[in-house]
């Protein structure tokens, strides 16, 4: 089993999307299933509806998966768990208010130390645990020994005891902590394979402890994707827009193109412009680079351009807003210009709509606005442009100025011979 674990806390992030379209890849390479888990435990951040969005995103990407599951309902699990664990005396009641452990973490950022529980509730007396009324969480015991982690990108990395800490694993309102709740419900599913983002790696050797205080043994493997940098050569965040998967559809991206720049960043792929499917027969989680990658919306902008020249002209008619193979061949002129979908629209929008043409030109538009109207059909733009000419009398730039404005809605663009063949048909609307 592999697992894609998304929190429903704001839009899904260019990271998220990665770590989802690798899980599916390796789930279809080992032949085994992906498990979608929602991890809504925390409800102060979680947005409702978000949840459904994600499973939006993961059908319109493509990513296939067997089972799916939120995180909150499986509690009772985690509060069994975690009563074992104190049973096993693995895990111990913790009673130091927040209070306690604010004064001891700012004491230890003023002494430029980390900050480490100091085991004050550990080894309590049995009356002091059973008889306190006072709020508890519970906190497993530090480990007695360093944590390796075996990486398939990062390699090795290892955790002294001082470093895990006897940290918390239930809070005092009953409800799991991140690592708790996430360790439990991988072991539940067992799950073989972990890939996440960087940041998770201080986890990982949590994670760890918990399956070895709750005696389980599966080795499982982890990889850890580097993070991904903006321009500035920062983690990219939410003030970045293009860190947003919807921001990045909405800008006329396609899932296609965005699934490509993804798998391709930090890799080694045979080719630069690939399908999903296609990936899936290479892909390598040996071969990625464990360095940052940048994030470059200029290539990706490349790559969008490449998947749309691929695309079937009526389909991209579609996305244009026609469903004419004409059309579809039409946008695809504009595409020495334009990269996204979003472009693509307003170029194709501006030939259907009312036309705003400089002061100087207005006169010579309106003739040929007119001729046009009334021309008979022409297959060949040159015979089109002749028979205007002529009747006309307009010549030089005079010419071929409104022209333009009349066949395209704009001062500059693809040459009109090349635009002609695919709105012939479309003639007397264009001019209307």
């Amino acid at each position: 089993m592999l697992r894609f674990a998304p929190s429903p806390t704001g839009d899904m992030h260019i990271g998220n999307l990665r770590v989802a379209l690798f899980n599916y890849i390796l789930s279809v390479q080992r032949e085994e299933p992906l498990l979608i888990r929602i991890e809504d435990t925390d409800k102060e951040r979680t947005i409702p509806g978000k949840e459904k969005e994600i499973f939006e995103i993961l059908a319109l990407f493509g990513i296939e998966y067997q089972e799916q599951q939120f995180q909150s309902n499986n509690l009772r699990f985690h509060r069994a768990m975690a009563l074992q664990l104190l049973q096993d005396k693995k895990a111990f009641n913790c009673f130091c208010t927040p209070e306690t452990l604010d004064a001891q973490r700012e004491a230890a950022e003023k002494a430029k130390t980390a900050y480490r529980y100091d085991g004050a509730c550990e080894n309590l007396p049995p009356e002091e645990v059973i008889d306190n009324p006072n709020p508890f969480t519970i906190r497993l015991k530090k480990p007695s020994e360093a944590i390796t982690v075996k990486d398939i990108i990062m390699g090795e990395s290892t955790f002294a005891p001082d470093d895990i800490d006897s940290f918390i694993l239930m809070r005092a309102d009953k409800s799991p902590t991140y690592n708790f709740a996430c360790a439990v419900d991988d072991m539940l599913a067992d799950v073989s394979l972990i890939i996440r983002d960087e940041d998770h790696l201080s986890n990982t050797p949590k994670q760890i402890a918990i399956h070895r205080a709750l005696g389980y043994t599966k080795a499982v493997e982890y990889a850890h994707l580097p993070i991904i940098l903006n321009d500035e050569g920062e983690k990219m965040s939410q003030r970045d827009d293009a860190s947003s998967v919807k921001w990045l559809l909405e800008e006329g991206y396609l899932p296609e193109a965005i699934a490509n720049y993804l798998i391709l960043m930090g890799n080694k792929a045979p080719c630069e412009i690939f399908s999903l499917k296609e990936a899936i027969k290479w892909f390598d989680l040996h071969t990625l680079s464990k360095a940052p990658a940048r994030f470059d919306i200029d290539k990706l902008t490349f790559i969008n351009r490449e998947h749309l020249r691929g695309m079937d002209p009526k389909e991209l008619s579609r996305y244009v807003g026609f469903a004419d193979e004409e059309i579809g061949n039409l946008a695809k002129v504009f595409l020495e210009e334009a990269g996204t979908l979003k472009e693509l629209r307003t170029k194709i929008k501006a030939i259907f709509s009312p036309k705003n043409v400089p002061d100087g030109f207005k006169a010579g538009f309106e003739v040929l606005r007119d001729l046009t109207l009334k021309a008979p059909h022409f297959d060949d733009y040159d015979a089109y442009k002749d028979y205007l000419m002529h009747h006309s009398g307009l010549k030089g730039e005079n010419f071929f100025e409104p022209l333009r404005m009349l066949l395209s809605g704009a001062e500059h663009g693809p040459e009109l011979g090349d635009l002609y063949p695919y709105l012939k048909n479309y003639l007397k609307e264009v001019a209307k």
